[in-house]
């Protein structure tokens, strides 16, 4: 079972980057770069902060049409049309919603990469005020030697600190981390 998990990431992966690779080709060619991409956040917070949402592009049991309808209600109350809004549209229709959050995260790589940007995934225990993240910003920039867009997850089991992950390079600064240092260093010294 486990064979099947570690098969399927790189499937679906695959799918998610051709997706987002044309729909990116198709917004370069008409100048909607950025909108594309501002659409496609909005809606990634959507389907964030709807667990029915969620249900609905990960559930196999709704069909193409049922899904495609509810998409479709989605995006003309959020406001979501154009290139995005059809794009969306088309990958309820192809049965692929349930790949729509790596499309739109793979589409965000695109558009970095193409502004020379570099990602950055930070972790922290609660939510950072403005300075904070300015900091966290400003000190990535230092490191990257590039801009540095933000991805920012709350994990309050982190108690405190922060991991940040750029590319395939990890910080794990976090309280957690540290205390289970210290609690494995003092299972070892009895």
């Amino acid at each position: 079972m486990a064979q099947s998990g570690s098969q399927e990431g790189p499937l679906l992966s695959g799918v998610a980057m051709r997706y987002a690779s044309a729909l990116f080709e198709l917004a370069q060619e008409a100048n909607a770069v950025d909108a594309v991409a501002g659409d496609l956040g909005r809606f990634g917070q959507l389907i964030q902060e709807s667990v029915d949402l969620q249900r609905l592009i990960r559930n196999p049991v709704f069909t193409a049409e049922e899904q495609a309808g509810a998409i479709s209600a989605i995006l003309d109350r959020a406001g979501i049309s154009g290139l995005t809004g059809n794009f969306i549209r088309l990958v309820a229709s192809k049965r692929r919603l349930f790949a729509l959050p790596d499309m739109i995260r793979a589409y965000g790589d695109l558009v970095a990469d193409a502004k020379g940007i570099v990602r950055a995934q930070v972790t922290l225990a609660e939510t950072p005020s403005d300075k904070v993240m300015n900091d966290i910003k400003a000190a990535l920039r230092d490191v990257a030697k590039a801009d540095v867009a933000l991805d920012v997850k709350i994990d309050p089991s982190l108690i405190g600190g922060l991991i940040v992950k750029i590319g395939s390079r990890m910080v794990d600064a976090s309280v957690r981390t540290k205390l289970n240092s210290i609690r494995l260093a003092m299972k070892e010294v009895r």
